[in-house]
């Protein structure tokens, strides 16, 4: 990912979810950046890592880990829903089912949930 593209995601979530938001905690120490609680959903969808491998790399423990995924997931939904997640119309239907058998994959779109393996 590109880091113009990294930034405009970092702050989309920042301006719409305080989770993001740095804090201070209750013995005054600063909390985790912003960007190390959107570092670790990233490497976590993007390789597959787990939770618990993250703590040694971005100083994040397991369960804030999950939970900084959790609250990732739900902004960029809600944030980027119209933009980037909206579902097809017809004809991006069309456009897909002739990309697939240009492709070889005759109909692609009937697999794409995983649900219906020909």
């Amino acid at each position: 990912m590109n880091m113009e593209l990294f930034n405009h995601i970092l702050h989309a979530i920042e301006n719409n979810d305080d989770y993001f938001t740095q804090k201070i905690d209750s013995v005054g120490k600063l909390g985790l950046s912003p960007l190390q609680k959107m570092t670790v959903p990233i490497w976590m969808l993007a390789y597959c890592c787990p939770a618990e491998f993250l703590d040694q790399y971005v100083q994040i423990g397991e369960s804030t880990a999950i939970e900084s995924l959790k609250h990732f997931c739900d902004v960029v939904i809600r944030v980027f829903e119209t933009q980037y997640l909206k579902k097809p119309n017809t004809n991006d239907i069309a456009r897909l089912v002739k990309e697939g058998e240009d492709r070889g994959f005759p109909r692609m779109l009937g697999s794409l949930d995983c649900m219906h393996w020909h």
